[in-house]
């Protein structure tokens, strides 16, 4: 394809493509450079296009491959590669006064409810959520690991259908 024949073609089909653009990324500028961009690279590659075929899907399939191309670099682009720890400066209140009040409150609820199931439960559940692992709580409790897993998961269902329970204040 010569470059006449490609800007006459391109000519002809610049108002259906600009359409197009215009549905696929909804915003008028990122329409307009995505229709340059396929612009280019038709340009660029006019030599693999087969004369007798359709033009206006040939062009139409680099618009759809170049949109799709820059949607998926721009969602790659979103992801952050550093910890969360990095950012903590711009969420952090420097005037804020630390108040553990809510978390004892929190606390003293969670440890009203454990009294309420019996220590069979309650023991091998906090040692799990002191951060004990299953096979040392089984080996200070002198019981096998499966006991202790049914044990804690039974205190957690106990302790869901307790909080579940309780009157929320307004």
């Amino acid at each position: 394809m010569t470059n006449k024949q490609f800007l006459s073609e391109m000519d002809r089909l610049e108002n259906i493509l600009f359409s197009f653009a215009l549905r696929l990324t909804r915003n008028y500028e990122d329409a307009q450079d995505l229709m340059q961009e396929t612009i280019l690279r038709a340009y660029k590659h006019r030599n693999k296009y087969e004369v007798g075929t359709n033009f206006k899907s040939w062009s139409s399939t680099i618009m759809r491959n170049t949109y799709i191309n820059r949607y998926r670099k721009l969602k790659n682009r979103r992801h952050v590669n550093e910890p969360v720890e990095t950012f903590l400066f711009a969420v952090e209140d420097k005037a804020a006064i630390a108040n553990g009040g809510e978390m004892n409150m929190h606390m003293e609820e969670l440890e009203s409810k454990l009294r309420q199931i019996n220590e069979l439960y309650s023991v091998p559940f906090l040692m799990f959520y002191r951060g004990y692992e299953y096979k040392e709580i089984a080996g200070y409790l002198n019981i096998p690991i499966g006991t202790v897993k049914s044990r804690i998961f039974l205190a957690r269902k106990k302790l869901k259908a307790l909080i579940g329970d309780r009157s929320i204040a307004v």
